[in-house]
């Protein structure tokens, strides 16, 4: 890919600095309903993870923390962790508005262990849309793995790299090489939560990283992974032939075979 994919991090970080105040001013992230009651997260991350009172959550590219703050709603003490300013500042902003027990640092993931000073967590948490701006899985496993307390675990909620090399108008035909990881050249005007955004800093390089990089890199850190588990279900319209079930929920239509949308991992420390 050439120059863009060595400039990276600062084409991906001024993109998400212009975002901060679109996403938090627009409907698809609802801060107005964050404000009555953080609950953002998905059905199947609260099964999966369980109770998470008195317990201490890394957040690992939180964005504004909507996630974070919805976790120090049902009782952890979080940390919030993303490398954009205007974000973290937000989500400190939030937080004391909420008055909910939430830090947010400003820090690239490969620097966490430094930006908490060593500090470790029960419980480190990332999703939806994180991976695919990252270039070395490996490292970062590595850094979550390091971040836990003994006993600790991962948990981690990602859309399915399968999803993304189906073609979009039927999502029935493979299109893309599931092998090709990247880095390629993404971006674009607006954003996912409103097209119609204007914005000036439109260039981003992403990854798509293999479920088998995903997995073997956990693994490779050492932490033992306990589930895997494979969704046929997402929450936004990863492509037009997916239905919307049940407000932001959407699947295949009814007749048509079912591919894994999302999955999920959760991988413990010894």
């Amino acid at each position: 890919m050439g120059e863009p994919a060595g400039r990276w991090r600062e084409l991906n970080k001024a993109y998400w600095d212009e975002r901060v105040p679109i996403h938090l001013g627009g409907a698809f992230y609802d801060v107005d309903g964050l404000r009555a009651g953080p609950d953002s997260l998905k059905d199947f991350e609260t099964a999966e993870v369980g109770d998470v009172s008195g317990k201490s959550l890394i957040h690992l590219q939180c964005h504004f923390g909507r996630d974070t703050l919805s976790w120090a709603a049902r009782g952890a003490t979080v940390t919030g962790l993303d490398f954009s300013a205007p974000a973290t500042g937000a989500g400190t902003r939030l937080a004391a508005e909420l008055g909910l027990d939430a830090r947010f640092l400003t820090a690239d993931v490969y620097d966490a262990v430094s930006a908490v000073r060593g500090q470790t967590f029960d419980i480190v948490y990332a999703s939806f849309g994180a991976l695919n701006w990252l270039p070395d899985i490996g490292r970062w496993a590595a850094v979550a793995a390091e971040l836990l307390t003994p006993g600790g675990f991962l948990y981690l909620a990602e859309f399915h790299p399968f999803s993304f090399v189906l073609d979009d108008e039927t999502a029935s035909t493979v299109t893309h090489d599931y092998f090709d990881e990247g880095p390629e050249a993404s971006g674009g005007p607006g954003t996912y939560a409103d097209e119609t955004a204007q914005t000036e800093h439109n260039d981003t390089v992403e990854w798509r990283h293999s479920l088998a990089t995903v997995v073997s890199a956990i693994a490779a850190a050492g932490l033992r992974i306990r589930f895997l588990h494979e969704h046929d279900h997402t929450f936004y319209r990863q492509r037009q032939s997916l239905e919307s079930r049940d407000g932001q929920i959407y699947r295949h239509p009814d007749g048509v075979p079912r591919t894994p949308l999302t999955y999920s991992i959760r991988a413990e420390k010894a």
